[in-house]
Formats: structure tokens, C-alpha cells, sequence
């Protein structure tokens, strides 16, 4: 099935504007290779809005702390786990609030969020964040969170191909935020650090060609809509993002920004000033391609924290 013309403004005309680093025949290889091929008749639910996995219960905890965890009736109810979806044929319709967020084509990669948020901590169950409806029959493959683990292990660098397909969605919500005027009441995040002081040090000594930068107070690090030759990692301070006039994130120690437009090599989707005196450890591209593929735990909680701040920014338009 072909797909029609985007609409202008739609999520599927910015995928038309940004190639990324995606590669659909590469993200099919991965799906068939390490998943499940699916056959879905038209008007199917493949998943709901705010619906959550129940695998992460009683049983599949270590028996410590099976022991001490209240039992959760929706143990007992429909067996539900997340899975995230390659398109081969066909088309779907993803939903969010009664509102239609976009249409998914052959070639395209859906429901990725949910899965990548429980890896590698699969005791956390986290929700889906729109309804996805199989508008005719469809041909698909998928993936649960073990699944992408164990292909990920083999293939890391898959992890970029992953992170450029939610780029894609964060991208789309960057152009809707910038678009609102500055409100009284918006609200800012303060983000987890997306790596730990010991893997810090681990990527210190890894990256032969990582530079420590250092910026004042107020300066300003990157800005948007320039060409992107670097991502950093907060080693010291803090430092706000900032899309528009409105503040987005504000990361401290172990945070990571600019990875956008690193992996896609497309121009910054958003602003860093530094909030405090800050140093950071700016990585360039290659040294980027060569860590992942080195080194699975790395590319895992760099996709988790791109699913995390997805997330974020659509809470913005709640």
C-alpha cells in the first residue's frame, strides 16, 4: 500500500522533510530476524492509550521481593506485554485523547516507547501513550522487551535506528510547543540522569575522541535551528534546554543533549544555556557510532531517556 501526500504540518510531512538515520529495509532485517510476524485484520486494537503490561508482577520479580509485594489483582487479568511494531503492509491510525496523532505506512516502526521504557528494568511497567488501530488488514512484525534485548545485544547499533524513529516524534512536538506563546503556568522538568557516575567514568576512559568543555554561567552552549557537530554529557553544573522561549528540560549530573541532531546530522531542534559554570564531555559522531556498537548498555539507556523525554513533551499539550 502506498501512502498519500502528508499533510502539510503533520507528523507524516516532517518524516518527508527529515530522512534521519533510519533505514527501513535495515529496521525490517531487525524485526524479522529477532520478533514475530503478525497478520491483523482490519479494525484490530493492537494496543490502548494508557494501557499497561502486567508482566512485571509477582512472578517475575526475584523471590525477595516477590515476598514483600502486595499481590496486584491485574496479575490475574488478560496477560498483556508491551510489543512494538514494524509496518510491512497496510496501515494503522494512532490516537491520542480522541484525537488522531498520526497514520503509520508501510516501513514505519510503531509502539517503540513502551517497550524501550522497560528495558533493561523490566520491573517497571510503563503505559501507552496513544491507542493504535488497524485501519485494514495488515502485515507486521514485532518485538516484546526480551526480544529487542536479545537483538540489540547482537546488532547495538540498532539502538541509533530506534532513537531516530522517536527523534522523529520529538521533533513533531518541538514544532507544536514552539508554536505556543510562553504561558504563566508552563512547567519545566528537571530529567534524570540518563548515565550513573560509574559509567560516566566508563565513557571517560572509552572516548579517545571526546573534548571537556567548559562554559560560564549564562552561556549559551548550542543553538537552535544551528548544524549540530556534537552531543554532551553533563560532568559538572547544570544546564537548561530550552525550545522557544520556554524552558523544556533542565539537566544536572550525567545528563545527555544534542544527541538529535548528532545521529541524524540535522540542525538543533532546541537551545542549552549553561545554568551554573558547567563542564561537559562533547562527543562527536563518530565516536558516538563506535560506543553504541561497543557497547549495548549505552545505546539502552540513551533510548530510554529519548522515550523518557517523548513523554514529557506530550504531557505538555495535557
Amino acid at each position: 500500500m502506498n501512502s498519500p501526500a502528508a499533510l502539510p504540518g503533520s507528523l507524516d510531512a516532517l518524516k518527508s522533510a527529515n530522512g534521519g538515520f533510519y533505514n527501513a529495509a535495515v529496521a525490517k532485517t531487525f524485526f524479522e530476524s529477532y520478533g514475530q510476524r503478525n497478520q491483523i485484520a482490519a479494525g484490530t486494537v493492537l494496543f490502548e492509550e494508557n494501557e499497561k503490561s502486567n508482566k512485571q508482577g509477582l512472578f517475575a520479580k526475584p523471590l525477595n521481593k516477590a515476598l514483600t509485594t502486595p499481590i496486584n489483582q491485574d496479575l490475574f487479568a488478560k496477560r498483556n506485554i508491551h510489543r512494538m511494531y514494524f509496518l510491512a503492509d497496510g496501515a494503522v491510525e494512532l490516537n491520542a485523547g480522541g484525537k488522531l496523532l498520526e497514520t503509520v505506512w508501510p516501513g514505519d516502526v510503531f509502539g517503540e516507547m513502551a517497550v524501550i521504557s522497560e528495558i533493561p528494568d523490566l520491573e517497571i511497567a510503563s503505559a501507552r501513550s496513544a491507542t493504535a488501530i488497524a485501519k485494514s488488514d495488515c502485515v507486521a512484525y514485532s518485538l516484546d522487551g526480551p526480544e529487542t534485548q536479545a537483538g540489540l545485544a547482537k546488532t547495538p547499533e540498532f539502538a541509533l535506528m530506534l532513537m531516530s524513529v522517536m527523534f522523529e516524534r520529538l521533533r513533531f512536538l518541538a514544532a507544536r510547543l514552539a508554536a505556543r506563546t510562553a504561558a504563566d503556568d508552563h512547567r519545566s522538568l528537571k530529567s534524570e540522569p540518563v548515565f550513573e557516575s560509574a559509567m560516566l567514568a566508563s565513557l571517560q576512559e572509552k572516548l579517545e575522541r571526546a573534548t571537556t568543555a567548559r562554559f560560564a554561567e549564562g552561556a549559551k552552549i548550542m543553538k537552535e535551528g544551528a548544524p549540530g557537530t556534537a552531543m554532551y554529557i553533563v560532568l559538572e553544573g547544570r544546564v537548561a534546554i530550552a525550545i522557544g522561549r520556554r524552558i523544556v528540560e533542565k539537566l544536572s549530573i550525567g545528563g545527555v543533549f544534542g544527541e538529535m541532531a548528532l545521529v541524524d546530522q540535522s540542525p538543533r531542534t532546541a537551545t542549552a544555556v549553561a545554568r551554573t559554570d558547567c563542564t561537559l564531555l562533547a562527543i562527536n559522531r563518530e565516536s558516538l557510532m563506535s560506543l553504541v556498537k561497543s557497547d549495548p548498555a549505552i545505546g539502552m539507556a540513551m533510548m530510554r531517556a529519548v522515550a523518557q523525554r517523548v513523554r514529557y513533551m506530550n504531557s505538555l499539550f495535557n
